[in-house]
């Protein structure tokens, strides 16, 4: 059990789940709003062993170098590798300090904001549709970027409504094979695909200039990480075609100057924060606690 556990931010459990973290610790403190810097948010921890946080604040080395009673970080939100974390985890576990984090929490949402936004451009709903007449995802050769788990889902989406999917990732996937999805170079994906999905990890940048130059003219770009896929310039110039782009969170499009382009439609909010992910993302952080102090709620 831990002595005290902070939630240094807002981290979007049910009311139920912030009820139970006091199983876990003599004292719970939960703060309302989202900290400043590194100096408050090692204020905010103080003297406590057990710390949570969200996506919205990065804890790292100088914050924790402040705070020598941490032994356990938990990540109310996706933790895919070390690399695209936001907690200094190498630093973490050189001191001892235990990180977990969880996956697959609301990626149902993201893809029901693909196929929502998708399906509007084509036929032109509340819009011009994309090619001047209705046209059904039937047919539509779409590229996915990244088959994780949000990825795998978008495809399996789009191709119940008849699009041809091929994708790219580090390697082949056997079960993808398997349902006929083909597996491409990043660059022969772009010249092919009429919509590319980029369904990657956080900072993960793989569309540079020469990628923009595949990826051509008369092209759907979604992008559904939490930071954009590409260098912005290259994208500036893509999106001077006949182009469109679709995010939903400002995170993801590269900043707020951009929300006003005519060829982006982001929609500033996260399709994952769903009443059902919040239900999925408290129950996967109190089996973390669980499993880290051996309580059985």
């Amino acid at each position: 059990m831990f002595h005290k556990l902070v939630a240094i931010e807002p981290v979007s459990l049910i009311p139920s789940a912030e009820k139970k973290l006091h199983a876990f610790a003599n004292e719970v403190i939960l703060y309302p709003d989202i900290p400043e810097d590194h100096h408050e948010i090692a204020a905010r921890i103080g003297d406590a062993d057990a710390v949570l946080l969200s996506y919205t604040s990065y804890l790292g080395k100088e914050a924790l170098e402040q705070c020598p009673n941490v032994r356990y970080i938990g990540m109310c939100n996706s933790l895919y590798s070390p690399e695209s974390a936001n907690v200094d985890i190498h630093y973490a576990n050189s001191r001892g300090i235990t990180v977990t984090g969880i996956r697959d929490y609301g990626d149902e949402g993201v893809v029901e904001y693909v196929i929502s936004e998708l399906v509007r451009c084509l036929h032109g709903f509340d819009q011009a549709p994309w090619d001047g007449m209705a046209r059904e995802i039937t047919g539509l050769k779409a590229g996915i970027v990244g088959l994780g788990k949000s990825g795998g889902m978008i495809a399996d989406a789009l191709r119940f409504f008849g699009a041809e999917i091929s994708y790219f990732a580090r390697s082949e996937k056997a079960e993808a094979k398997a349902k006929g999805y083909r597996y491409l170079p990043l660059d022969e994906l772009l010249e092919q695909n009429e919509v590319v999905c980029c369904c990657l990890n956080r900072n993960t940048i793989l569309l540079h200039e020469g990628e923009f130059e595949k990826l051509g003219n008369k092209k759907i770009l979604f992008n559904t990480g939490l930071s954009p896929a590409w260098d912005e310039q290259p994208f500036l110039k893509w999106l001077g075609g006949d182009n469109r782009c679709f995010c939903d969170t400002v995170g993801a499009l590269g900043g707020e100057h951009l929300l006003d382009h005519p060829k982006v439609r982001c929609m500033e909010v996260s399709s994952g924060r769903t009443r059902q992910a919040f239900d999925r993302l408290s129950e996967k952080v109190l089996q973390n606690l669980s499993d880290y102090t051996g309580i059985v709620l």
